[in-house]
């Protein structure tokens, strides 16, 4: 409890003694332990990237990320509920390596005039999606999480597995069904920026690591 000094009537917190700083607020979501982050690996059935284990073990569970924590279902991110725990293991793809099978998808959706009233196309389009959309699109995050949700249906990603463990995406599905590497160079090819690389710049603006036509993200 904060001491209080009686000055002419009026009650004021006692700063710290002449000479000190004061300390500096505990994190929101403190480090974990060793032990934590080799059980959370364990029950995920991953091994988290060095810069993030680091930041997990140095800095903070979760501060302005997404928290990493121990619930009644066992490890798990907050703010990933619709994130299927079965793929986290798979490699996480480079958006490139689905561009055909994408294209083959979409060939299959369900036309108005392929049927004889609205009410038949709504039902087609329906098992389209409970058959085929929804799977293919839970497999372009697998081995991935949200790091951060940034608005408008935007979100920040951290591949976990596979040879892009380790690099940080913007899933921008919600208006043009992409997913993008945050990067330093995008007219140069867009090489993934690392999450290291990220922390370096202190999680922050992602204004400038977005494709030039992207425009300015929702929230940072």
């Amino acid at each position: 409890m904060i001491r209080r000094l009686l000055v002419r009537g009026l009650t004021r917190p006692r700063g710290p003694a002449p000479g000190r700083s004061a300390a500096p607020p505990p994190p929101d979501h403190p480090p974990l332990t060793g032990a934590e982050v080799d059980r959370a690996e364990t029950e995920l059935g991953v091994r988290f990237p060095s810069a993030y284990r680091s930041y997990l073990l140095d800095v903070s569970a979760g501060g302005p990320l997404h928290r990493l924590e121990r619930g009644p279902d066992g490890w798990w991110w907050a703010g990933n509920q619709d994130t299927r725990r079965d793929l986290l293991p798979l490699p996480f793809p480079h958006p490139d390596s689905y561009v055909e099978a994408d294209a083959a998808l979409w060939e299959r959706w369900p036309r108005e005039e392929d049927f004889p009233d609205e009410a038949a196309c709504r039902a087609a389009r329906q098992a389209w999606n409970e058959t085929e959309g929804d799977e293919f699109e839970d497999r372009k995050t697998a081995g991935a999480v949200v790091l951060r949700d940034n608005g408008c249906g935007f979100a920040t990603l951290l591949a976990l597995t596979g040879p892009l463990a380790g690099t940080v995406w913007w899933d921008g599905r919600a208006t043009c069904g992409l997913i993008v590497p945050l990067s330093l160079d995008h007219p140069g090819g867009g090489a993934p920026l690392t999450f290291g690389q990220w922390r370096e710049r202190g999680l922050g603006d992602l204004s400038d690591l977005l494709p030039p036509d992207w425009g300015r993200p929702a929230q940072f």
